[in-house]
């Protein structure tokens, strides 16, 4: 963690200069994942051409090399800088919950950079913010980014304690930001399939079980990438109460904002990961 936080003091053009060697590394020389990569996009985009298709995947590699190196940027930036580079373009709905003393759900899909967009939502929204997170097997790994994620005040939560945590917290003023757009890989998760990037596609039913038990309205926050290092993120409301017990209504609706997103600004998803490693 010493090494991670020093190289995190250096500047952003170098942190690029090694994102780009990153790519070459990563696309040119071992093809990380790119078999994964390529069958998600020409599974989630069986109308698009080759060409098109291709400068997605070349971007998305680029894109997941800067995520890596802002990633790292989080563990030292200024809470002045991170707000610049990321900006919340209407904090004012969330204000409006706030005002009325609501807590809501913050939902948002691995969408570069969402890192930072979870770290300066503690900057920009008028209520704290909890988040659900898995823990990693690798305890380096699992406090490089707890350390980045909680640094402006975020609280974390551990997805296998959610339901203890909600209800423990009820009464604390507070956005409980979930992503649950990935594959729900234990045994233990239950599914709930539904169409999304034109496949057939499990969710984490959880998202159901923590609406119901919480009954907070939900708001999407989808990413874009303006350029280099800059990002902007805009919110809607996707789903409110009252949400009945095994609803899937706002896994549903979740669903469809993250698949909006992702089409608006395709090479700034997560492609690498094998989603679609189990189908019904």
């Amino acid at each position: 963690m010493i090494l991670l936080r020093l190289l995190s003091y250096l500047p952003f053009w170098v942190l690029y200069l090694f994102s780009d060697f990153l790519f070459f590394v990563s696309y040119r020389l071992v093809s990380y994942r790119k078999k994964i990569v390529r069958n998600n996009l020409q599974n989630s985009f069986p109308k698009m051409g080759d060409k098109q298709r291709k400068q997605i995947e070349k971007q998305f590699y680029k894109d997941l090399c800067d995520y890596g190196v802002e990633t790292l940027k989080l563990l030292t930036i200024s809470a002045e800088e991170l707000k610049k580079r990321m900006v919340y373009k209407n904090p004012e709905l969330v204000k409006e919950f706030a005002t009325a003393n609501q807590s809501i759900l913050l939902l948002t899909s691995h969408q570069f950079n969402w890192e930072w967009l979870l770290a300066s939502g503690c900057l920009y929204l008028p209520l704290g913010v909890d988040f659900v997170y898995q823990e990693q097997s690798n305890k380096t790994f699992d406090a490089f980014s707890l350390a980045g994620r909680t640094r402006f005040g975020a609280f974390p939560i551990e997805r296998t304690q959610v339901g203890r945590e909600v209800i423990k917290r009820k009464n604390i003023l507070r956005g409980v930001a979930i992503m649950a757009d990935q594959f729900p890989g234990h045994s233990s998760d239950k599914k709930h399939w539904t169409q999304f990037l034109n496949q057939n596609t499990a969710f984490f039913f959880g998202l159901s079980q923590v609406a119901y038990v919480t009954q907070y309205p939900a708001v999407f926050y989808g990413i874009r990438k303006i350029k280099r290092g800059y990002y902007e993120a805009e919110g809607f409301i996707v789903s409110v109460p009252p949400y009945e017990k095994g609803s899937q209504q706002i896994v549903d609706e979740y669903a469809k904002a993250a698949e909006k997103i992702i089409e608006r600004y395709p090479s700034g998803w997560l492609w690498s990961h094998n989603r679609w490693k189990t189908r019904d």
